[in-house]
C-alpha cells in the first residue's frame, strides 16, 4: 500500500512538538549543572528492542543526559538482574527496563523491583497505583505522550467520549486513568470486544495501540473525530499504523501520523520523567 501524506491542517505533528520539548529540557538540564544519568536494562538480543534503546540514547545524548546499558543475556537468571536492578537503585537518577523480556522472567516482579522514585517508565505497581490518585509524574512514557500530543493542539478531554483499543499496562489502562483524570468519559476495548465499530463511531476521540494495520478505517468513525494511531507493525517492510489512513482522512479532524507522531512523544516524555526526577532529588537533599 503507497504511503499517504497528511494535510498539514489534519496533522498531529509528535515530531515537531516532541523536538520543542526536548529543547526546554535541555535548557533544564544545562541549569542543573550536572547530567542525569539514565541506566537502560536491555535481556537478549531483540532487534526492535535494540534499536529502541538506541533511539533512547541518541535523544539522551542530544539533551545533556548520560544513558547507561547494562546488557544481559535473553537467559538470564531473574536473581542476577534483579540483584543489578537493586544496585542501580541506589546509583541511577532513572531506570528502564527495556520490554520485552525473556518468557521465563516474571516481568512485573522485575519492574517492580525498580525504586519508585527511579521509575522513569512509570510501569511499577506503585506509581501505576498513584495515577488513579492523579499524580502522573511517572506515568508511563506512552500514556503521557498522547496526552501531551492532544494538550499541544487543543483538544479538549472534559465531557469528550473517547474510545481506547489496548488494554494493557503500558498504555490503555493508565491513559485511561489519565483521561478520567482530565473529565472525558472512557471506554477501554480489547481483543473480547464485539462489535468494535459501534463504539468507535459514537467516539470523539479514538486511540487505537494494537499493533495490526488496518484495524480502524473510515466506516468506523464519526465525523470530526480525532484519531491518535499508536499501533506500529511491519508490512511488506513498511512500518504501518492500525489505521486506514486514505478512508480516515476524510471524517478525522486530526490524525497522528506513522511514523512520526507518538513515537517521538514517548521519547521526550521518557526524558522529561527522568529530568523531573532528578530535580525532584535535588531539592530533597
Amino acid at each position: 500500500m503507497k504511503s499517504v501524506e497528511l494535510p498539514t491542517e489534519k496533522l498531529l505533528d509528535g515530531k515537531n512538538v516532541a523536538d520543542a520539548l526536548l529543547l526546554d529540557l535541555a535548557k533544564k538540564v544545562k541549569k542543573l549543572g550536572c547530567s542525569p544519568v539514565l541506566s537502560i536494562v536491555l535481556c537478549g538480543d531483540d532487534a526492535a528492542s535494540k534499536m529502541y534503546v538506541t533511539m533512547k540514547q541518541k535523544r539522551a545524548k542530544e539533551i545533556g543526559v548520560i544513558a547507561e546499558v547494562y546488557e544481559f543475556p535473553a537467559d538470564v537468571l531473574e536473581s542476577d538482574l534483579l540483584a543489578k536492578i537493586q544496585w542501580l537503585n541506589g546509583h541511577a537518577d532513572g531506570i528502564i527496563v527495556q520490554l520485552p523480556l525473556p518468557k521465563h522472567l516474571d516481568v512485573q516482579k522485575v519492574l517492580d523491583s525498580i525504586s519508585p522514585d527511579k521509575d522513569v517508565d512509570g510501569l511499577t505497581s506503585f506509581n501505576l497505583g498513584k495515577i488513579a490518585r492523579g499524580n502522573e509524574l511517572c506515568a508511563p512514557a506512552t500514556p503521557k505522550g498522547i496526552i501531551r500530543l492532544l494538550e499541544h493542539y487543543r483538544v479538549a478531554f472534559s465531557g469528550a467520549r473517547i474510545v481506547i483499543v489496548n488494554h494493557s499496562p503500558l498504555i490503555g489502562k493508565p491513559l485511561s486513568w489519565m483521561l478520567l483524570n482530565r473529565g472525558a468519559t472512557v471506554i477501554v476495548c480489547n481483543e473480547f470486544t464485539r462489535n468494535l465499530s459501534e463504539h468507535t463511531l459514537s467516539a470523539d476521540i479514538v486511540v487505537s495501540a494494537v499493533g495490526r494495520a488496518g484495524l480502524i478505517d473510515g466506516s468506523m468513525l464519526s465525523e470530526g473525530v480525532v484519531v491518535v494511531d499508536a499501533g506500529i507493525t511491519k508490512v511488506d517492510g513498511k512500518v504501518r499504523g492500525d489505521v486506514e489512513v486514505d478512508s480516515v482522512l476524510e471524517k478525522a479532524r486530526f490524525i497522528t501520523p506513522v511514523p512520526g507522531g507518538v513515537g517521538p512523544m514517548t521519547i521526550a516524555m521518557l526524558l522529561e520523567t527522568l529530568v523531573e526526577l532528578k530535580i525532584q532529588q535535588m531539592r530533597e537533599r
